[in-house]
């Protein structure tokens, strides 16, 4: 499509906003924040991800990290040290340059009102994991396992003392939650390879006794696949 005709299009489809922020956070994550006029006022539920334009045509989700409803969002960007046009773009964009993204979207966003939160996932799943976190009160019922590569790769979340963190090629993730052995009555969180997320999904339902309907997953990947929405 001619860019003559294409930019209107996207001026429909996407919000415009510009990077001001882009430093490293972890290891192998960069944060991003993007602001802009077009970003003021959006419903942003902890959990909730954008889909950004990277290049091209070529879409690629992020969890938002954090929302400023006065008009910026910002994303933590794992390196997945892969040459895809996701990684391509993660590495390489700074401040100033223009980001154009689609409004928040998801239904694996926090239940507030829970009695339990129960996080299990590993690096994909903490930006999420790292929201709905900084969403919930102090006095909040707080468990989980969270997985990285190294010590390094883990981001500063709220509650991070009550979380088991795990480090890869230990413990799997299923093994940990069925050690944590969380009591059913609460929302568990579950997200990250699809594998794996299976797995914890069975460890909680068939061994724990969890009812399903309160176990919410999201595979953010799978080996051999660039992303599952």
């Amino acid at each position: 499509m001619p860019t003559a005709l294409l930019n209107p299009v996207l001026d429909l489809l996407t919000l415009r906003g510009v990077v001001t922020a882009a430093e490293p956070i972890t290891a192998r994550m960069r944060r991003l924040r993007i602001e802009g006029d077009a970003l003021a006022g959006l419903d942003v539920r902890p959990g909730q991800q954008v889909r950004v334009l990277v290049s091209g045509l070529t879409l690629r989700t992020y969890s938002v990290w954090r929302h400023d409803p006065s008009g910026a969002v910002e994303l933590c960007v794992l390196d997945h040290s892969e040459g895809g046009p996701g990684a391509q773009w993660g590495r390489s964009v700074g401040v100033g340059d223009q980001v154009r993204l689609r409004k928040p979207e998801g239904t694996f966003t926090l239940r507030p009102d829970a009695a339990h939160h129960v996080f299990a996932g590993e690096e994909t799943a903490s930006v999420a994991f790292g929201a709905m976190l900084g969403a919930l009160p102090e006095e909040a019922r707080i468990s989980g396992c969270v997985e990285t590569e190294k010590d390094e790769d883990r981001l500063p979340v709220a509650h991070s003392a009550r979380l088991d963190w795990l480090t890869r090629g230990g413990t799997s993730l299923p093994d940990a939650i069925r050690r944590l052995a969380p009591a059913p009555g609460g929302i568990a969180y579950v997200a990250g390879e699809a594998r794996t997320v299976q797995q914890v999904r069975q460890v909680l339902v068939r061994e724990l006794d969890w009812d399903r309907r309160s176990v919410l997953t999201k595979p953010f990947w799978a080996p051999g696949k660039r992303g599952m929405e």
